[in-house]
């Protein structure tokens, strides 16, 4: 695959994810029980805005700059805001922390994340980053193959779905995943991102992820930036959430609204399925 985040990083669609994400560890971790967190497609774990690649992409210009410049953002994203500056150690922001960051910076005392990246270059960075970092363990294979086979026996389990969607199957292999992981455990949270190009797509995923998930909970999270009107761009991104906790949707409406903001034709919303 062509996919490098490093030219994505920090833009719309990762605040939509990374400040959902944020939300959902704290609302896991909430109690003693332990926490898995699998992640599927991981990426390097942090990246230079400075580098060519984010240079000449421009989107984290207008994503986490325009965030980070706002007097008052809502307060749904202050967690995200808050993990950028840890990561950039409170001076001037020119890293962008990606979700195995995040994520293992919330580990607790038995807590475990396996995190999933088959790109070689890739998985070196993120190996090295992780290098140290108790109940973290890196893959260098393909995440959709891999998930089911590192399930381990915490009390509780996240699974992070995030392909590039560059091959058709994604879609198809994120829902049989879903599947998998519930079949394995009912009580299983699954937090699957995805691009929005066009309504019969997402209407097709929609349907085939309530299939494959039923009769779990399912609420589905819109970041509009414009109109779906050019299947070609990517004109936003969704979250497909399963086994919400509780207040999910309030919080993950908020989270998309403070993304569209500002942006001409934006639209959030957030709805549970079925």
């Amino acid at each position: 695959m062509n996919y490098r985040h490093a030219f994505h990083a920090g833009n719309f669609a990762d605040l939509v994810k990374h400040a959902a994400l944020l939300w959902l560890l704290a609302q896991m971790q909430g109690d003693e029980r332990s926490l898995q967190v699998i992640d599927t497609h991981g990426g390097a774990g942090l990246y230079d805005l400075r580098g060519p690649e984010a240079r000449r992409s421009g989107e984290a210009e207008a994503g986490l700059m325009r965030l980070l410049a706002q007097t008052a953002p809502a307060p749904e994203m202050a967690a995200l805001i808050a993990a950028v500056a840890e990561a950039n150690g409170g001076k001037e922001t020119i890293l962008y922390p990606g979700s195995p960051w995040l994520i293992a910076r919330t580990l607790r005392v038995g807590d475990r994340y396996d995190v999933f990246e088959m790109q070689p270059d890739e998985h070196a960075r993120l190996s090295e980053l992780m290098a140290g970092r108790p109940g973290v363990t890196t893959n260098c294979a393909d995440g959709f193959a891999g998930a089911a086979g590192v399930m381990g026996t915490a009390a509780r389990r996240l699974v992070l779905i995030d392909p590039p969607f560059e091959r058709a199957d994604d879609y198809e292999r994120s829902c049989d995943l879903a599947a998998e992981a519930l079949g394995r455990d009912p009580a299983t949270t699954l937090l699957i991102w995805l691009p929005l190009k066009d309504l019969h797509t997402l209407d097709v995923f929609v349907r085939d992820l309530e299939d494959a998930c039923e009769p779990a909970p399912l609420l589905i999270a819109e970041a509009r930036m414009r109109p779906l009107g050019d299947p070609m761009k990517m004109n936003g991104c969704a979250l497909a959430l399963v086994n919400p906790p509780p207040g999910a949707q309030p919080v993950l409406q908020a989270i998309c609204e403070a993304v569209v903001a500002g942006a001409q034709g934006g639209k959030a919303q957030v709805w549970p399925a079925g």
